[in-house]
């Protein structure tokens, strides 16, 4: 030992390589590797927050989840308005066909016009021979009273001649006895006051039958008018009866809205109340939602509804409100009503129709169609609403009135025409303005 060198002792003091520490050393590492405590580290961080996020979303989708109730159980409802024909008639053309869109008043279906043609002006015939009629009626009356007035001057002027008359035969009676009048005389004079006794009573009995007669004129006039006259009145309504027939021979559309099912062809014979077509106004749409019945707890009318179509996705989201529940569950008012009370009986859950209203200006942007299948979400957060309508409920009316669910104006036209034509031939017929005899 004592003969080593200076440069073997140094070598010998000198620290030993890494490669030569043990293995199992705690702060052992090997060169160009990560840290292992930093990998778990890091690793245990990213499953933290792997964890926190699911429980985040799952504590929302649990605290969502009950302010929601959802269904894919909806569908598209509208009104789709059949045409049928108020007349019966031969199909002469056909206007509109499936898809096509129409106006209101817009004609779809013309039927054949002669048959309708020849009664109107048949019944404008008559009513213009019923003015002229009245109006004979009324100047009758004038004529009677004129009459009246004649005989009246008749029996004072008989009552004129008997009067002088009797004079005469009393002058001639007082000079009997004196011998300056014959006897002859006097008869001659007994005889003219006989016929002037005559003559005013035939002027009074004159007087009486014109009279009459003024009064049974004026039991056909007093109280109306040309136009109001009762004859005049019922020529009026044969006049709109084959007037409104004749332009019912047109059936038009009573709203706006697109075709479906037409089934009239041209040549057909219809009759009243055959089904031709179907028109349905797009623009007012509404869903039946079918929520299951434990569904219903939370659901309350005016609670806001989100729906997607399977029309167009996720991509068009739809926003309406409850508008009402249905009184009954789908299966109370299908065809076959269930009979649970017979046989085996296994429980099915019944849903109700929910109606949900819809915003205008969202289907005119991305329209849909009667039937198509919706999914319905209904954030029944706001527990204020009531479950069915509160005039229904308290049997008392709505605060205000309720609008008309369908209507349509395309027939009032019709009306106010008819009633244009029937005042023309009053007035072409009528000559000057007659008043009633007696106001």
């Amino acid at each position: 030992m004592q003969n080593q060198t200076p440069a073997s002792e140094a070598q010998s003091k000198a620290p030993a390589p890494a490669s030569a520490v043990a293995p199992g050393a705690p702060n052992a590492t090997t060169p160009g590797q990560p840290d292992r405590s930093k990998t778990r580290a890091k690793a245990l961080s990213a499953v933290a927050i792997v964890v926190l996020l699911g429980l985040s979303y799952g504590g929302y989708t649990w605290y969502e989840g009950r302010m929601e109730e959802s269904t894919d159980n909806a569908y598209v409802q509208g009104n789709v308005v059949q045409i049928t024909p108020q007349i019966g008639g031969t199909v002469s053309t056909v206007q509109a066909d499936d898809t096509d869109f129409v106006k209101s008043g817009q004609t779809l279906v013309q039927l054949d016009t002669a048959d309708a043609q020849v009664a109107l002006q048949t019944a404008q015939a008559q009513l213009a021979q019923a003015v002229r009629q009245v109006r004979s009626l009324y100047a009758n009356n004038t004529t009677l009273e004129a009459q009246i007035t004649l005989h009246e001057a008749d029996v004072l002027k008989a009552q004129i001649e008997l009067n002088r008359a009797g004079d005469d035969l009393a002058r001639r009676q007082s000079l009997t006895g004196t011998g300056a009048v014959s006897r002859e005389e006097v008869a001659h004079a007994q005889a003219i006051v006989t016929q002037a006794q005559a003559s005013l009573n035939a002027a009074r009995n004159g007087v009486a039958a014109a009279r009459d007669q003024l009064l049974s004129g004026r039991t056909q006039t007093d109280g109306t008018s040309l136009e109001s006259h009762p004859s005049v009145l019922a020529a009026s309504a044969k006049v709109r009866e084959a007037y409104l027939t004749l332009h019912r021979s047109a059936i038009t559309a009573p709203v706006d809205g697109y075709v479906a099912k037409r089934t009239v062809q041209v040549g057909q014979r219809i009759a009243a109340g055959t089904p031709l077509m179907s028109v349905i106004p797009l623009k007012a749409l509404w869903v039946d939602a079918n929520f299951k019945e434990v569904q219903l707890r939370n659901i309350r009318i005016g609670q806001p509804v989100t729906l997607t179509a399977d029309l167009y996705g996720k991509r068009v989201v739809y926003h309406g409100t409850v508008a009402g529940m249905s009184a009954g569950t789908g299966a109370a008012f299908s065809l076959l009503p269930a009979q649970n009370a017979t046989g085996n009986w296994i429980k099915v859950v019944q849903r109700v129709p929910v109606r949900v209203r819809l915003d205008p200006q969202e289907i005119a942007t991305s329209p849909l169609r009667v039937g198509l299948s919706m999914e319905a979400t209904v954030n029944v957060s706001d527990q204020s609403g009531k479950t069915l309508a509160e005039s229904a409920s308290l049997g008392l009316p709505a605060a205000e009135p309720a609008q008309a669910p369908a209507q349509t104006d395309s027939y009032a036209a019709m009306d106010a025409q008819v009633t244009e034509e029937i005042q023309r031939i009053i007035h072409a017929n009528g000559g000057a303005t007659v008043k009633p005899v007696g106001k």
